[in-house]
């Protein structure tokens, strides 16, 4: 089902239940996408708590409780929603602007890895228009943030733009960029699909830190040690590690609370830079207004794509 950009808020039409498994805890997670009113933005509930627990957790950069590996939003010792890029990523880029996200675990389910899983599930449900303008974040300088070799920046831009760099030392990935206005379309076919990547020699830190227990080739790609991809049906785009960058980027930067009208470039980034890259866009008012103006139609731009061979810097894997 294709769904129009308009200058109104969104919700869905119906409620869309999913199950999958954690790729941390390892555990079985359902979720429901609910219906919402207007100005209720996207908001996470654990419907597994017991009543007096349980509270809304906006999905809102004011909640990130944590970075590492994936994106937290709440209190990390205490109630909290683990792994929600993915679903973020979905939502924004599809204009859902009110959701209620029930969960009954501390963590979103993985499916494949990717956004697929939740596009179709958006398309399934489709959307309703509300009678109540859409806000957008409009970006009014350059603001840069840098975190040792890495760097995340917001550029005025008429529309929402990501130009996404990853450099990576194993040949495998390399160097890679992936820039083009973000679109509903442009996400389904460019972005939604492509996978979270991990390294075998990462795998047992991980598990000793209690991250990736759910981890497996149903729903990430998985590098060897002699730099080939253990999974056996390959690659699904030439440049599905930048790809996937660019979707985290998505869903880490949806925590705006708005889409963003503006361009987003960074360089060796991951949730943590992301996050505080919007924190330093946002602490600033001069820095950006909001605004009720749609995205002007036009059509989308070209996606451009650069893939670089060779040695650079580790990346960052956060």
């Amino acid at each position: 089902m294709g769904m129009k950009s308009s200058g109104v808020q969104n919700t869905l039409a119906t409620r869309v239940d999913l199950s999958g498994t954690g790729v941390h805890s390892g555990k079985p997670v359902s979720i429901s996408l609910l219906p919402a009113d207007v100005d209720t933005g996207i908001v996470f509930q654990r419907c597994d708590l017991p009543s007096d627990q349980q509270h809304d957790i906006p999905a809102l950069v004011t909640s990130i409780g944590a970075t590492d590996l994936c994106t937290v939003l709440g209190e990390p010792s205490g109630v909290h929603v683990m792994t929600v890029e993915h679903l973020m990523a979905a939502l924004v880029a599809l204009h859902v602007d009110n959701v209620i996200v029930e969960v009954d675990s501390a963590e979103i389910p993985v499916m494949d890895g990717s956004s697929e899983v939740f596009v179709e599930a958006i398309d399934q449900a489709g959307l309703e228009q509300q009678n109540r303008p859409r806000r957008y974040l409009r970006v009014l300088r350059e603001v840069r943030f840098d975190m040792g070799p890495c760097w995340g920046m917001f550029l005025p831009h008429e529309t929402t733009r990501y130009e996404v760099e990853i450099d990576f030392e194993e040949e495998i990935i390399g160097r890679q960029k992936f820039s083009s206005n973000l679109t509903p379309d442009v996400f389904r076919k460019e972005l939604s699909r492509a996978r979270t990547f991990g390294f075998m020699k990462d795998v047992e830190r991980y598990w000793a830190a209690g991250f990736a227990l759910g981890s497996s080739l149903d729903n990430s790609v998985v590098i060897c040690d002699d730099n080939n991809i253990i999974n056996p049906e390959g690659l699904r785009y030439k440049d599905e590690f930048v790809r996937h960058k660019t979707l985290d980027a998505v869903g880490d930067l949806a925590l705006a609370g708005s889409q963003i009208l503006g361009c987003y470039k960074s360089y060796r980034g991951g949730h943590k830079l992301n996050a505080l890259a919007l924190q330093a866009l946002l602490s600033d008012s001069s820095n950006y207004e909001w605004t009720d103006v749609p995205v002007v139609g036009r059509p989308a731009s070209r996606v451009e794509l650069m893939a670089v061979s060779g040695p650079a810097y580790s990346a960052d894997k956060s």
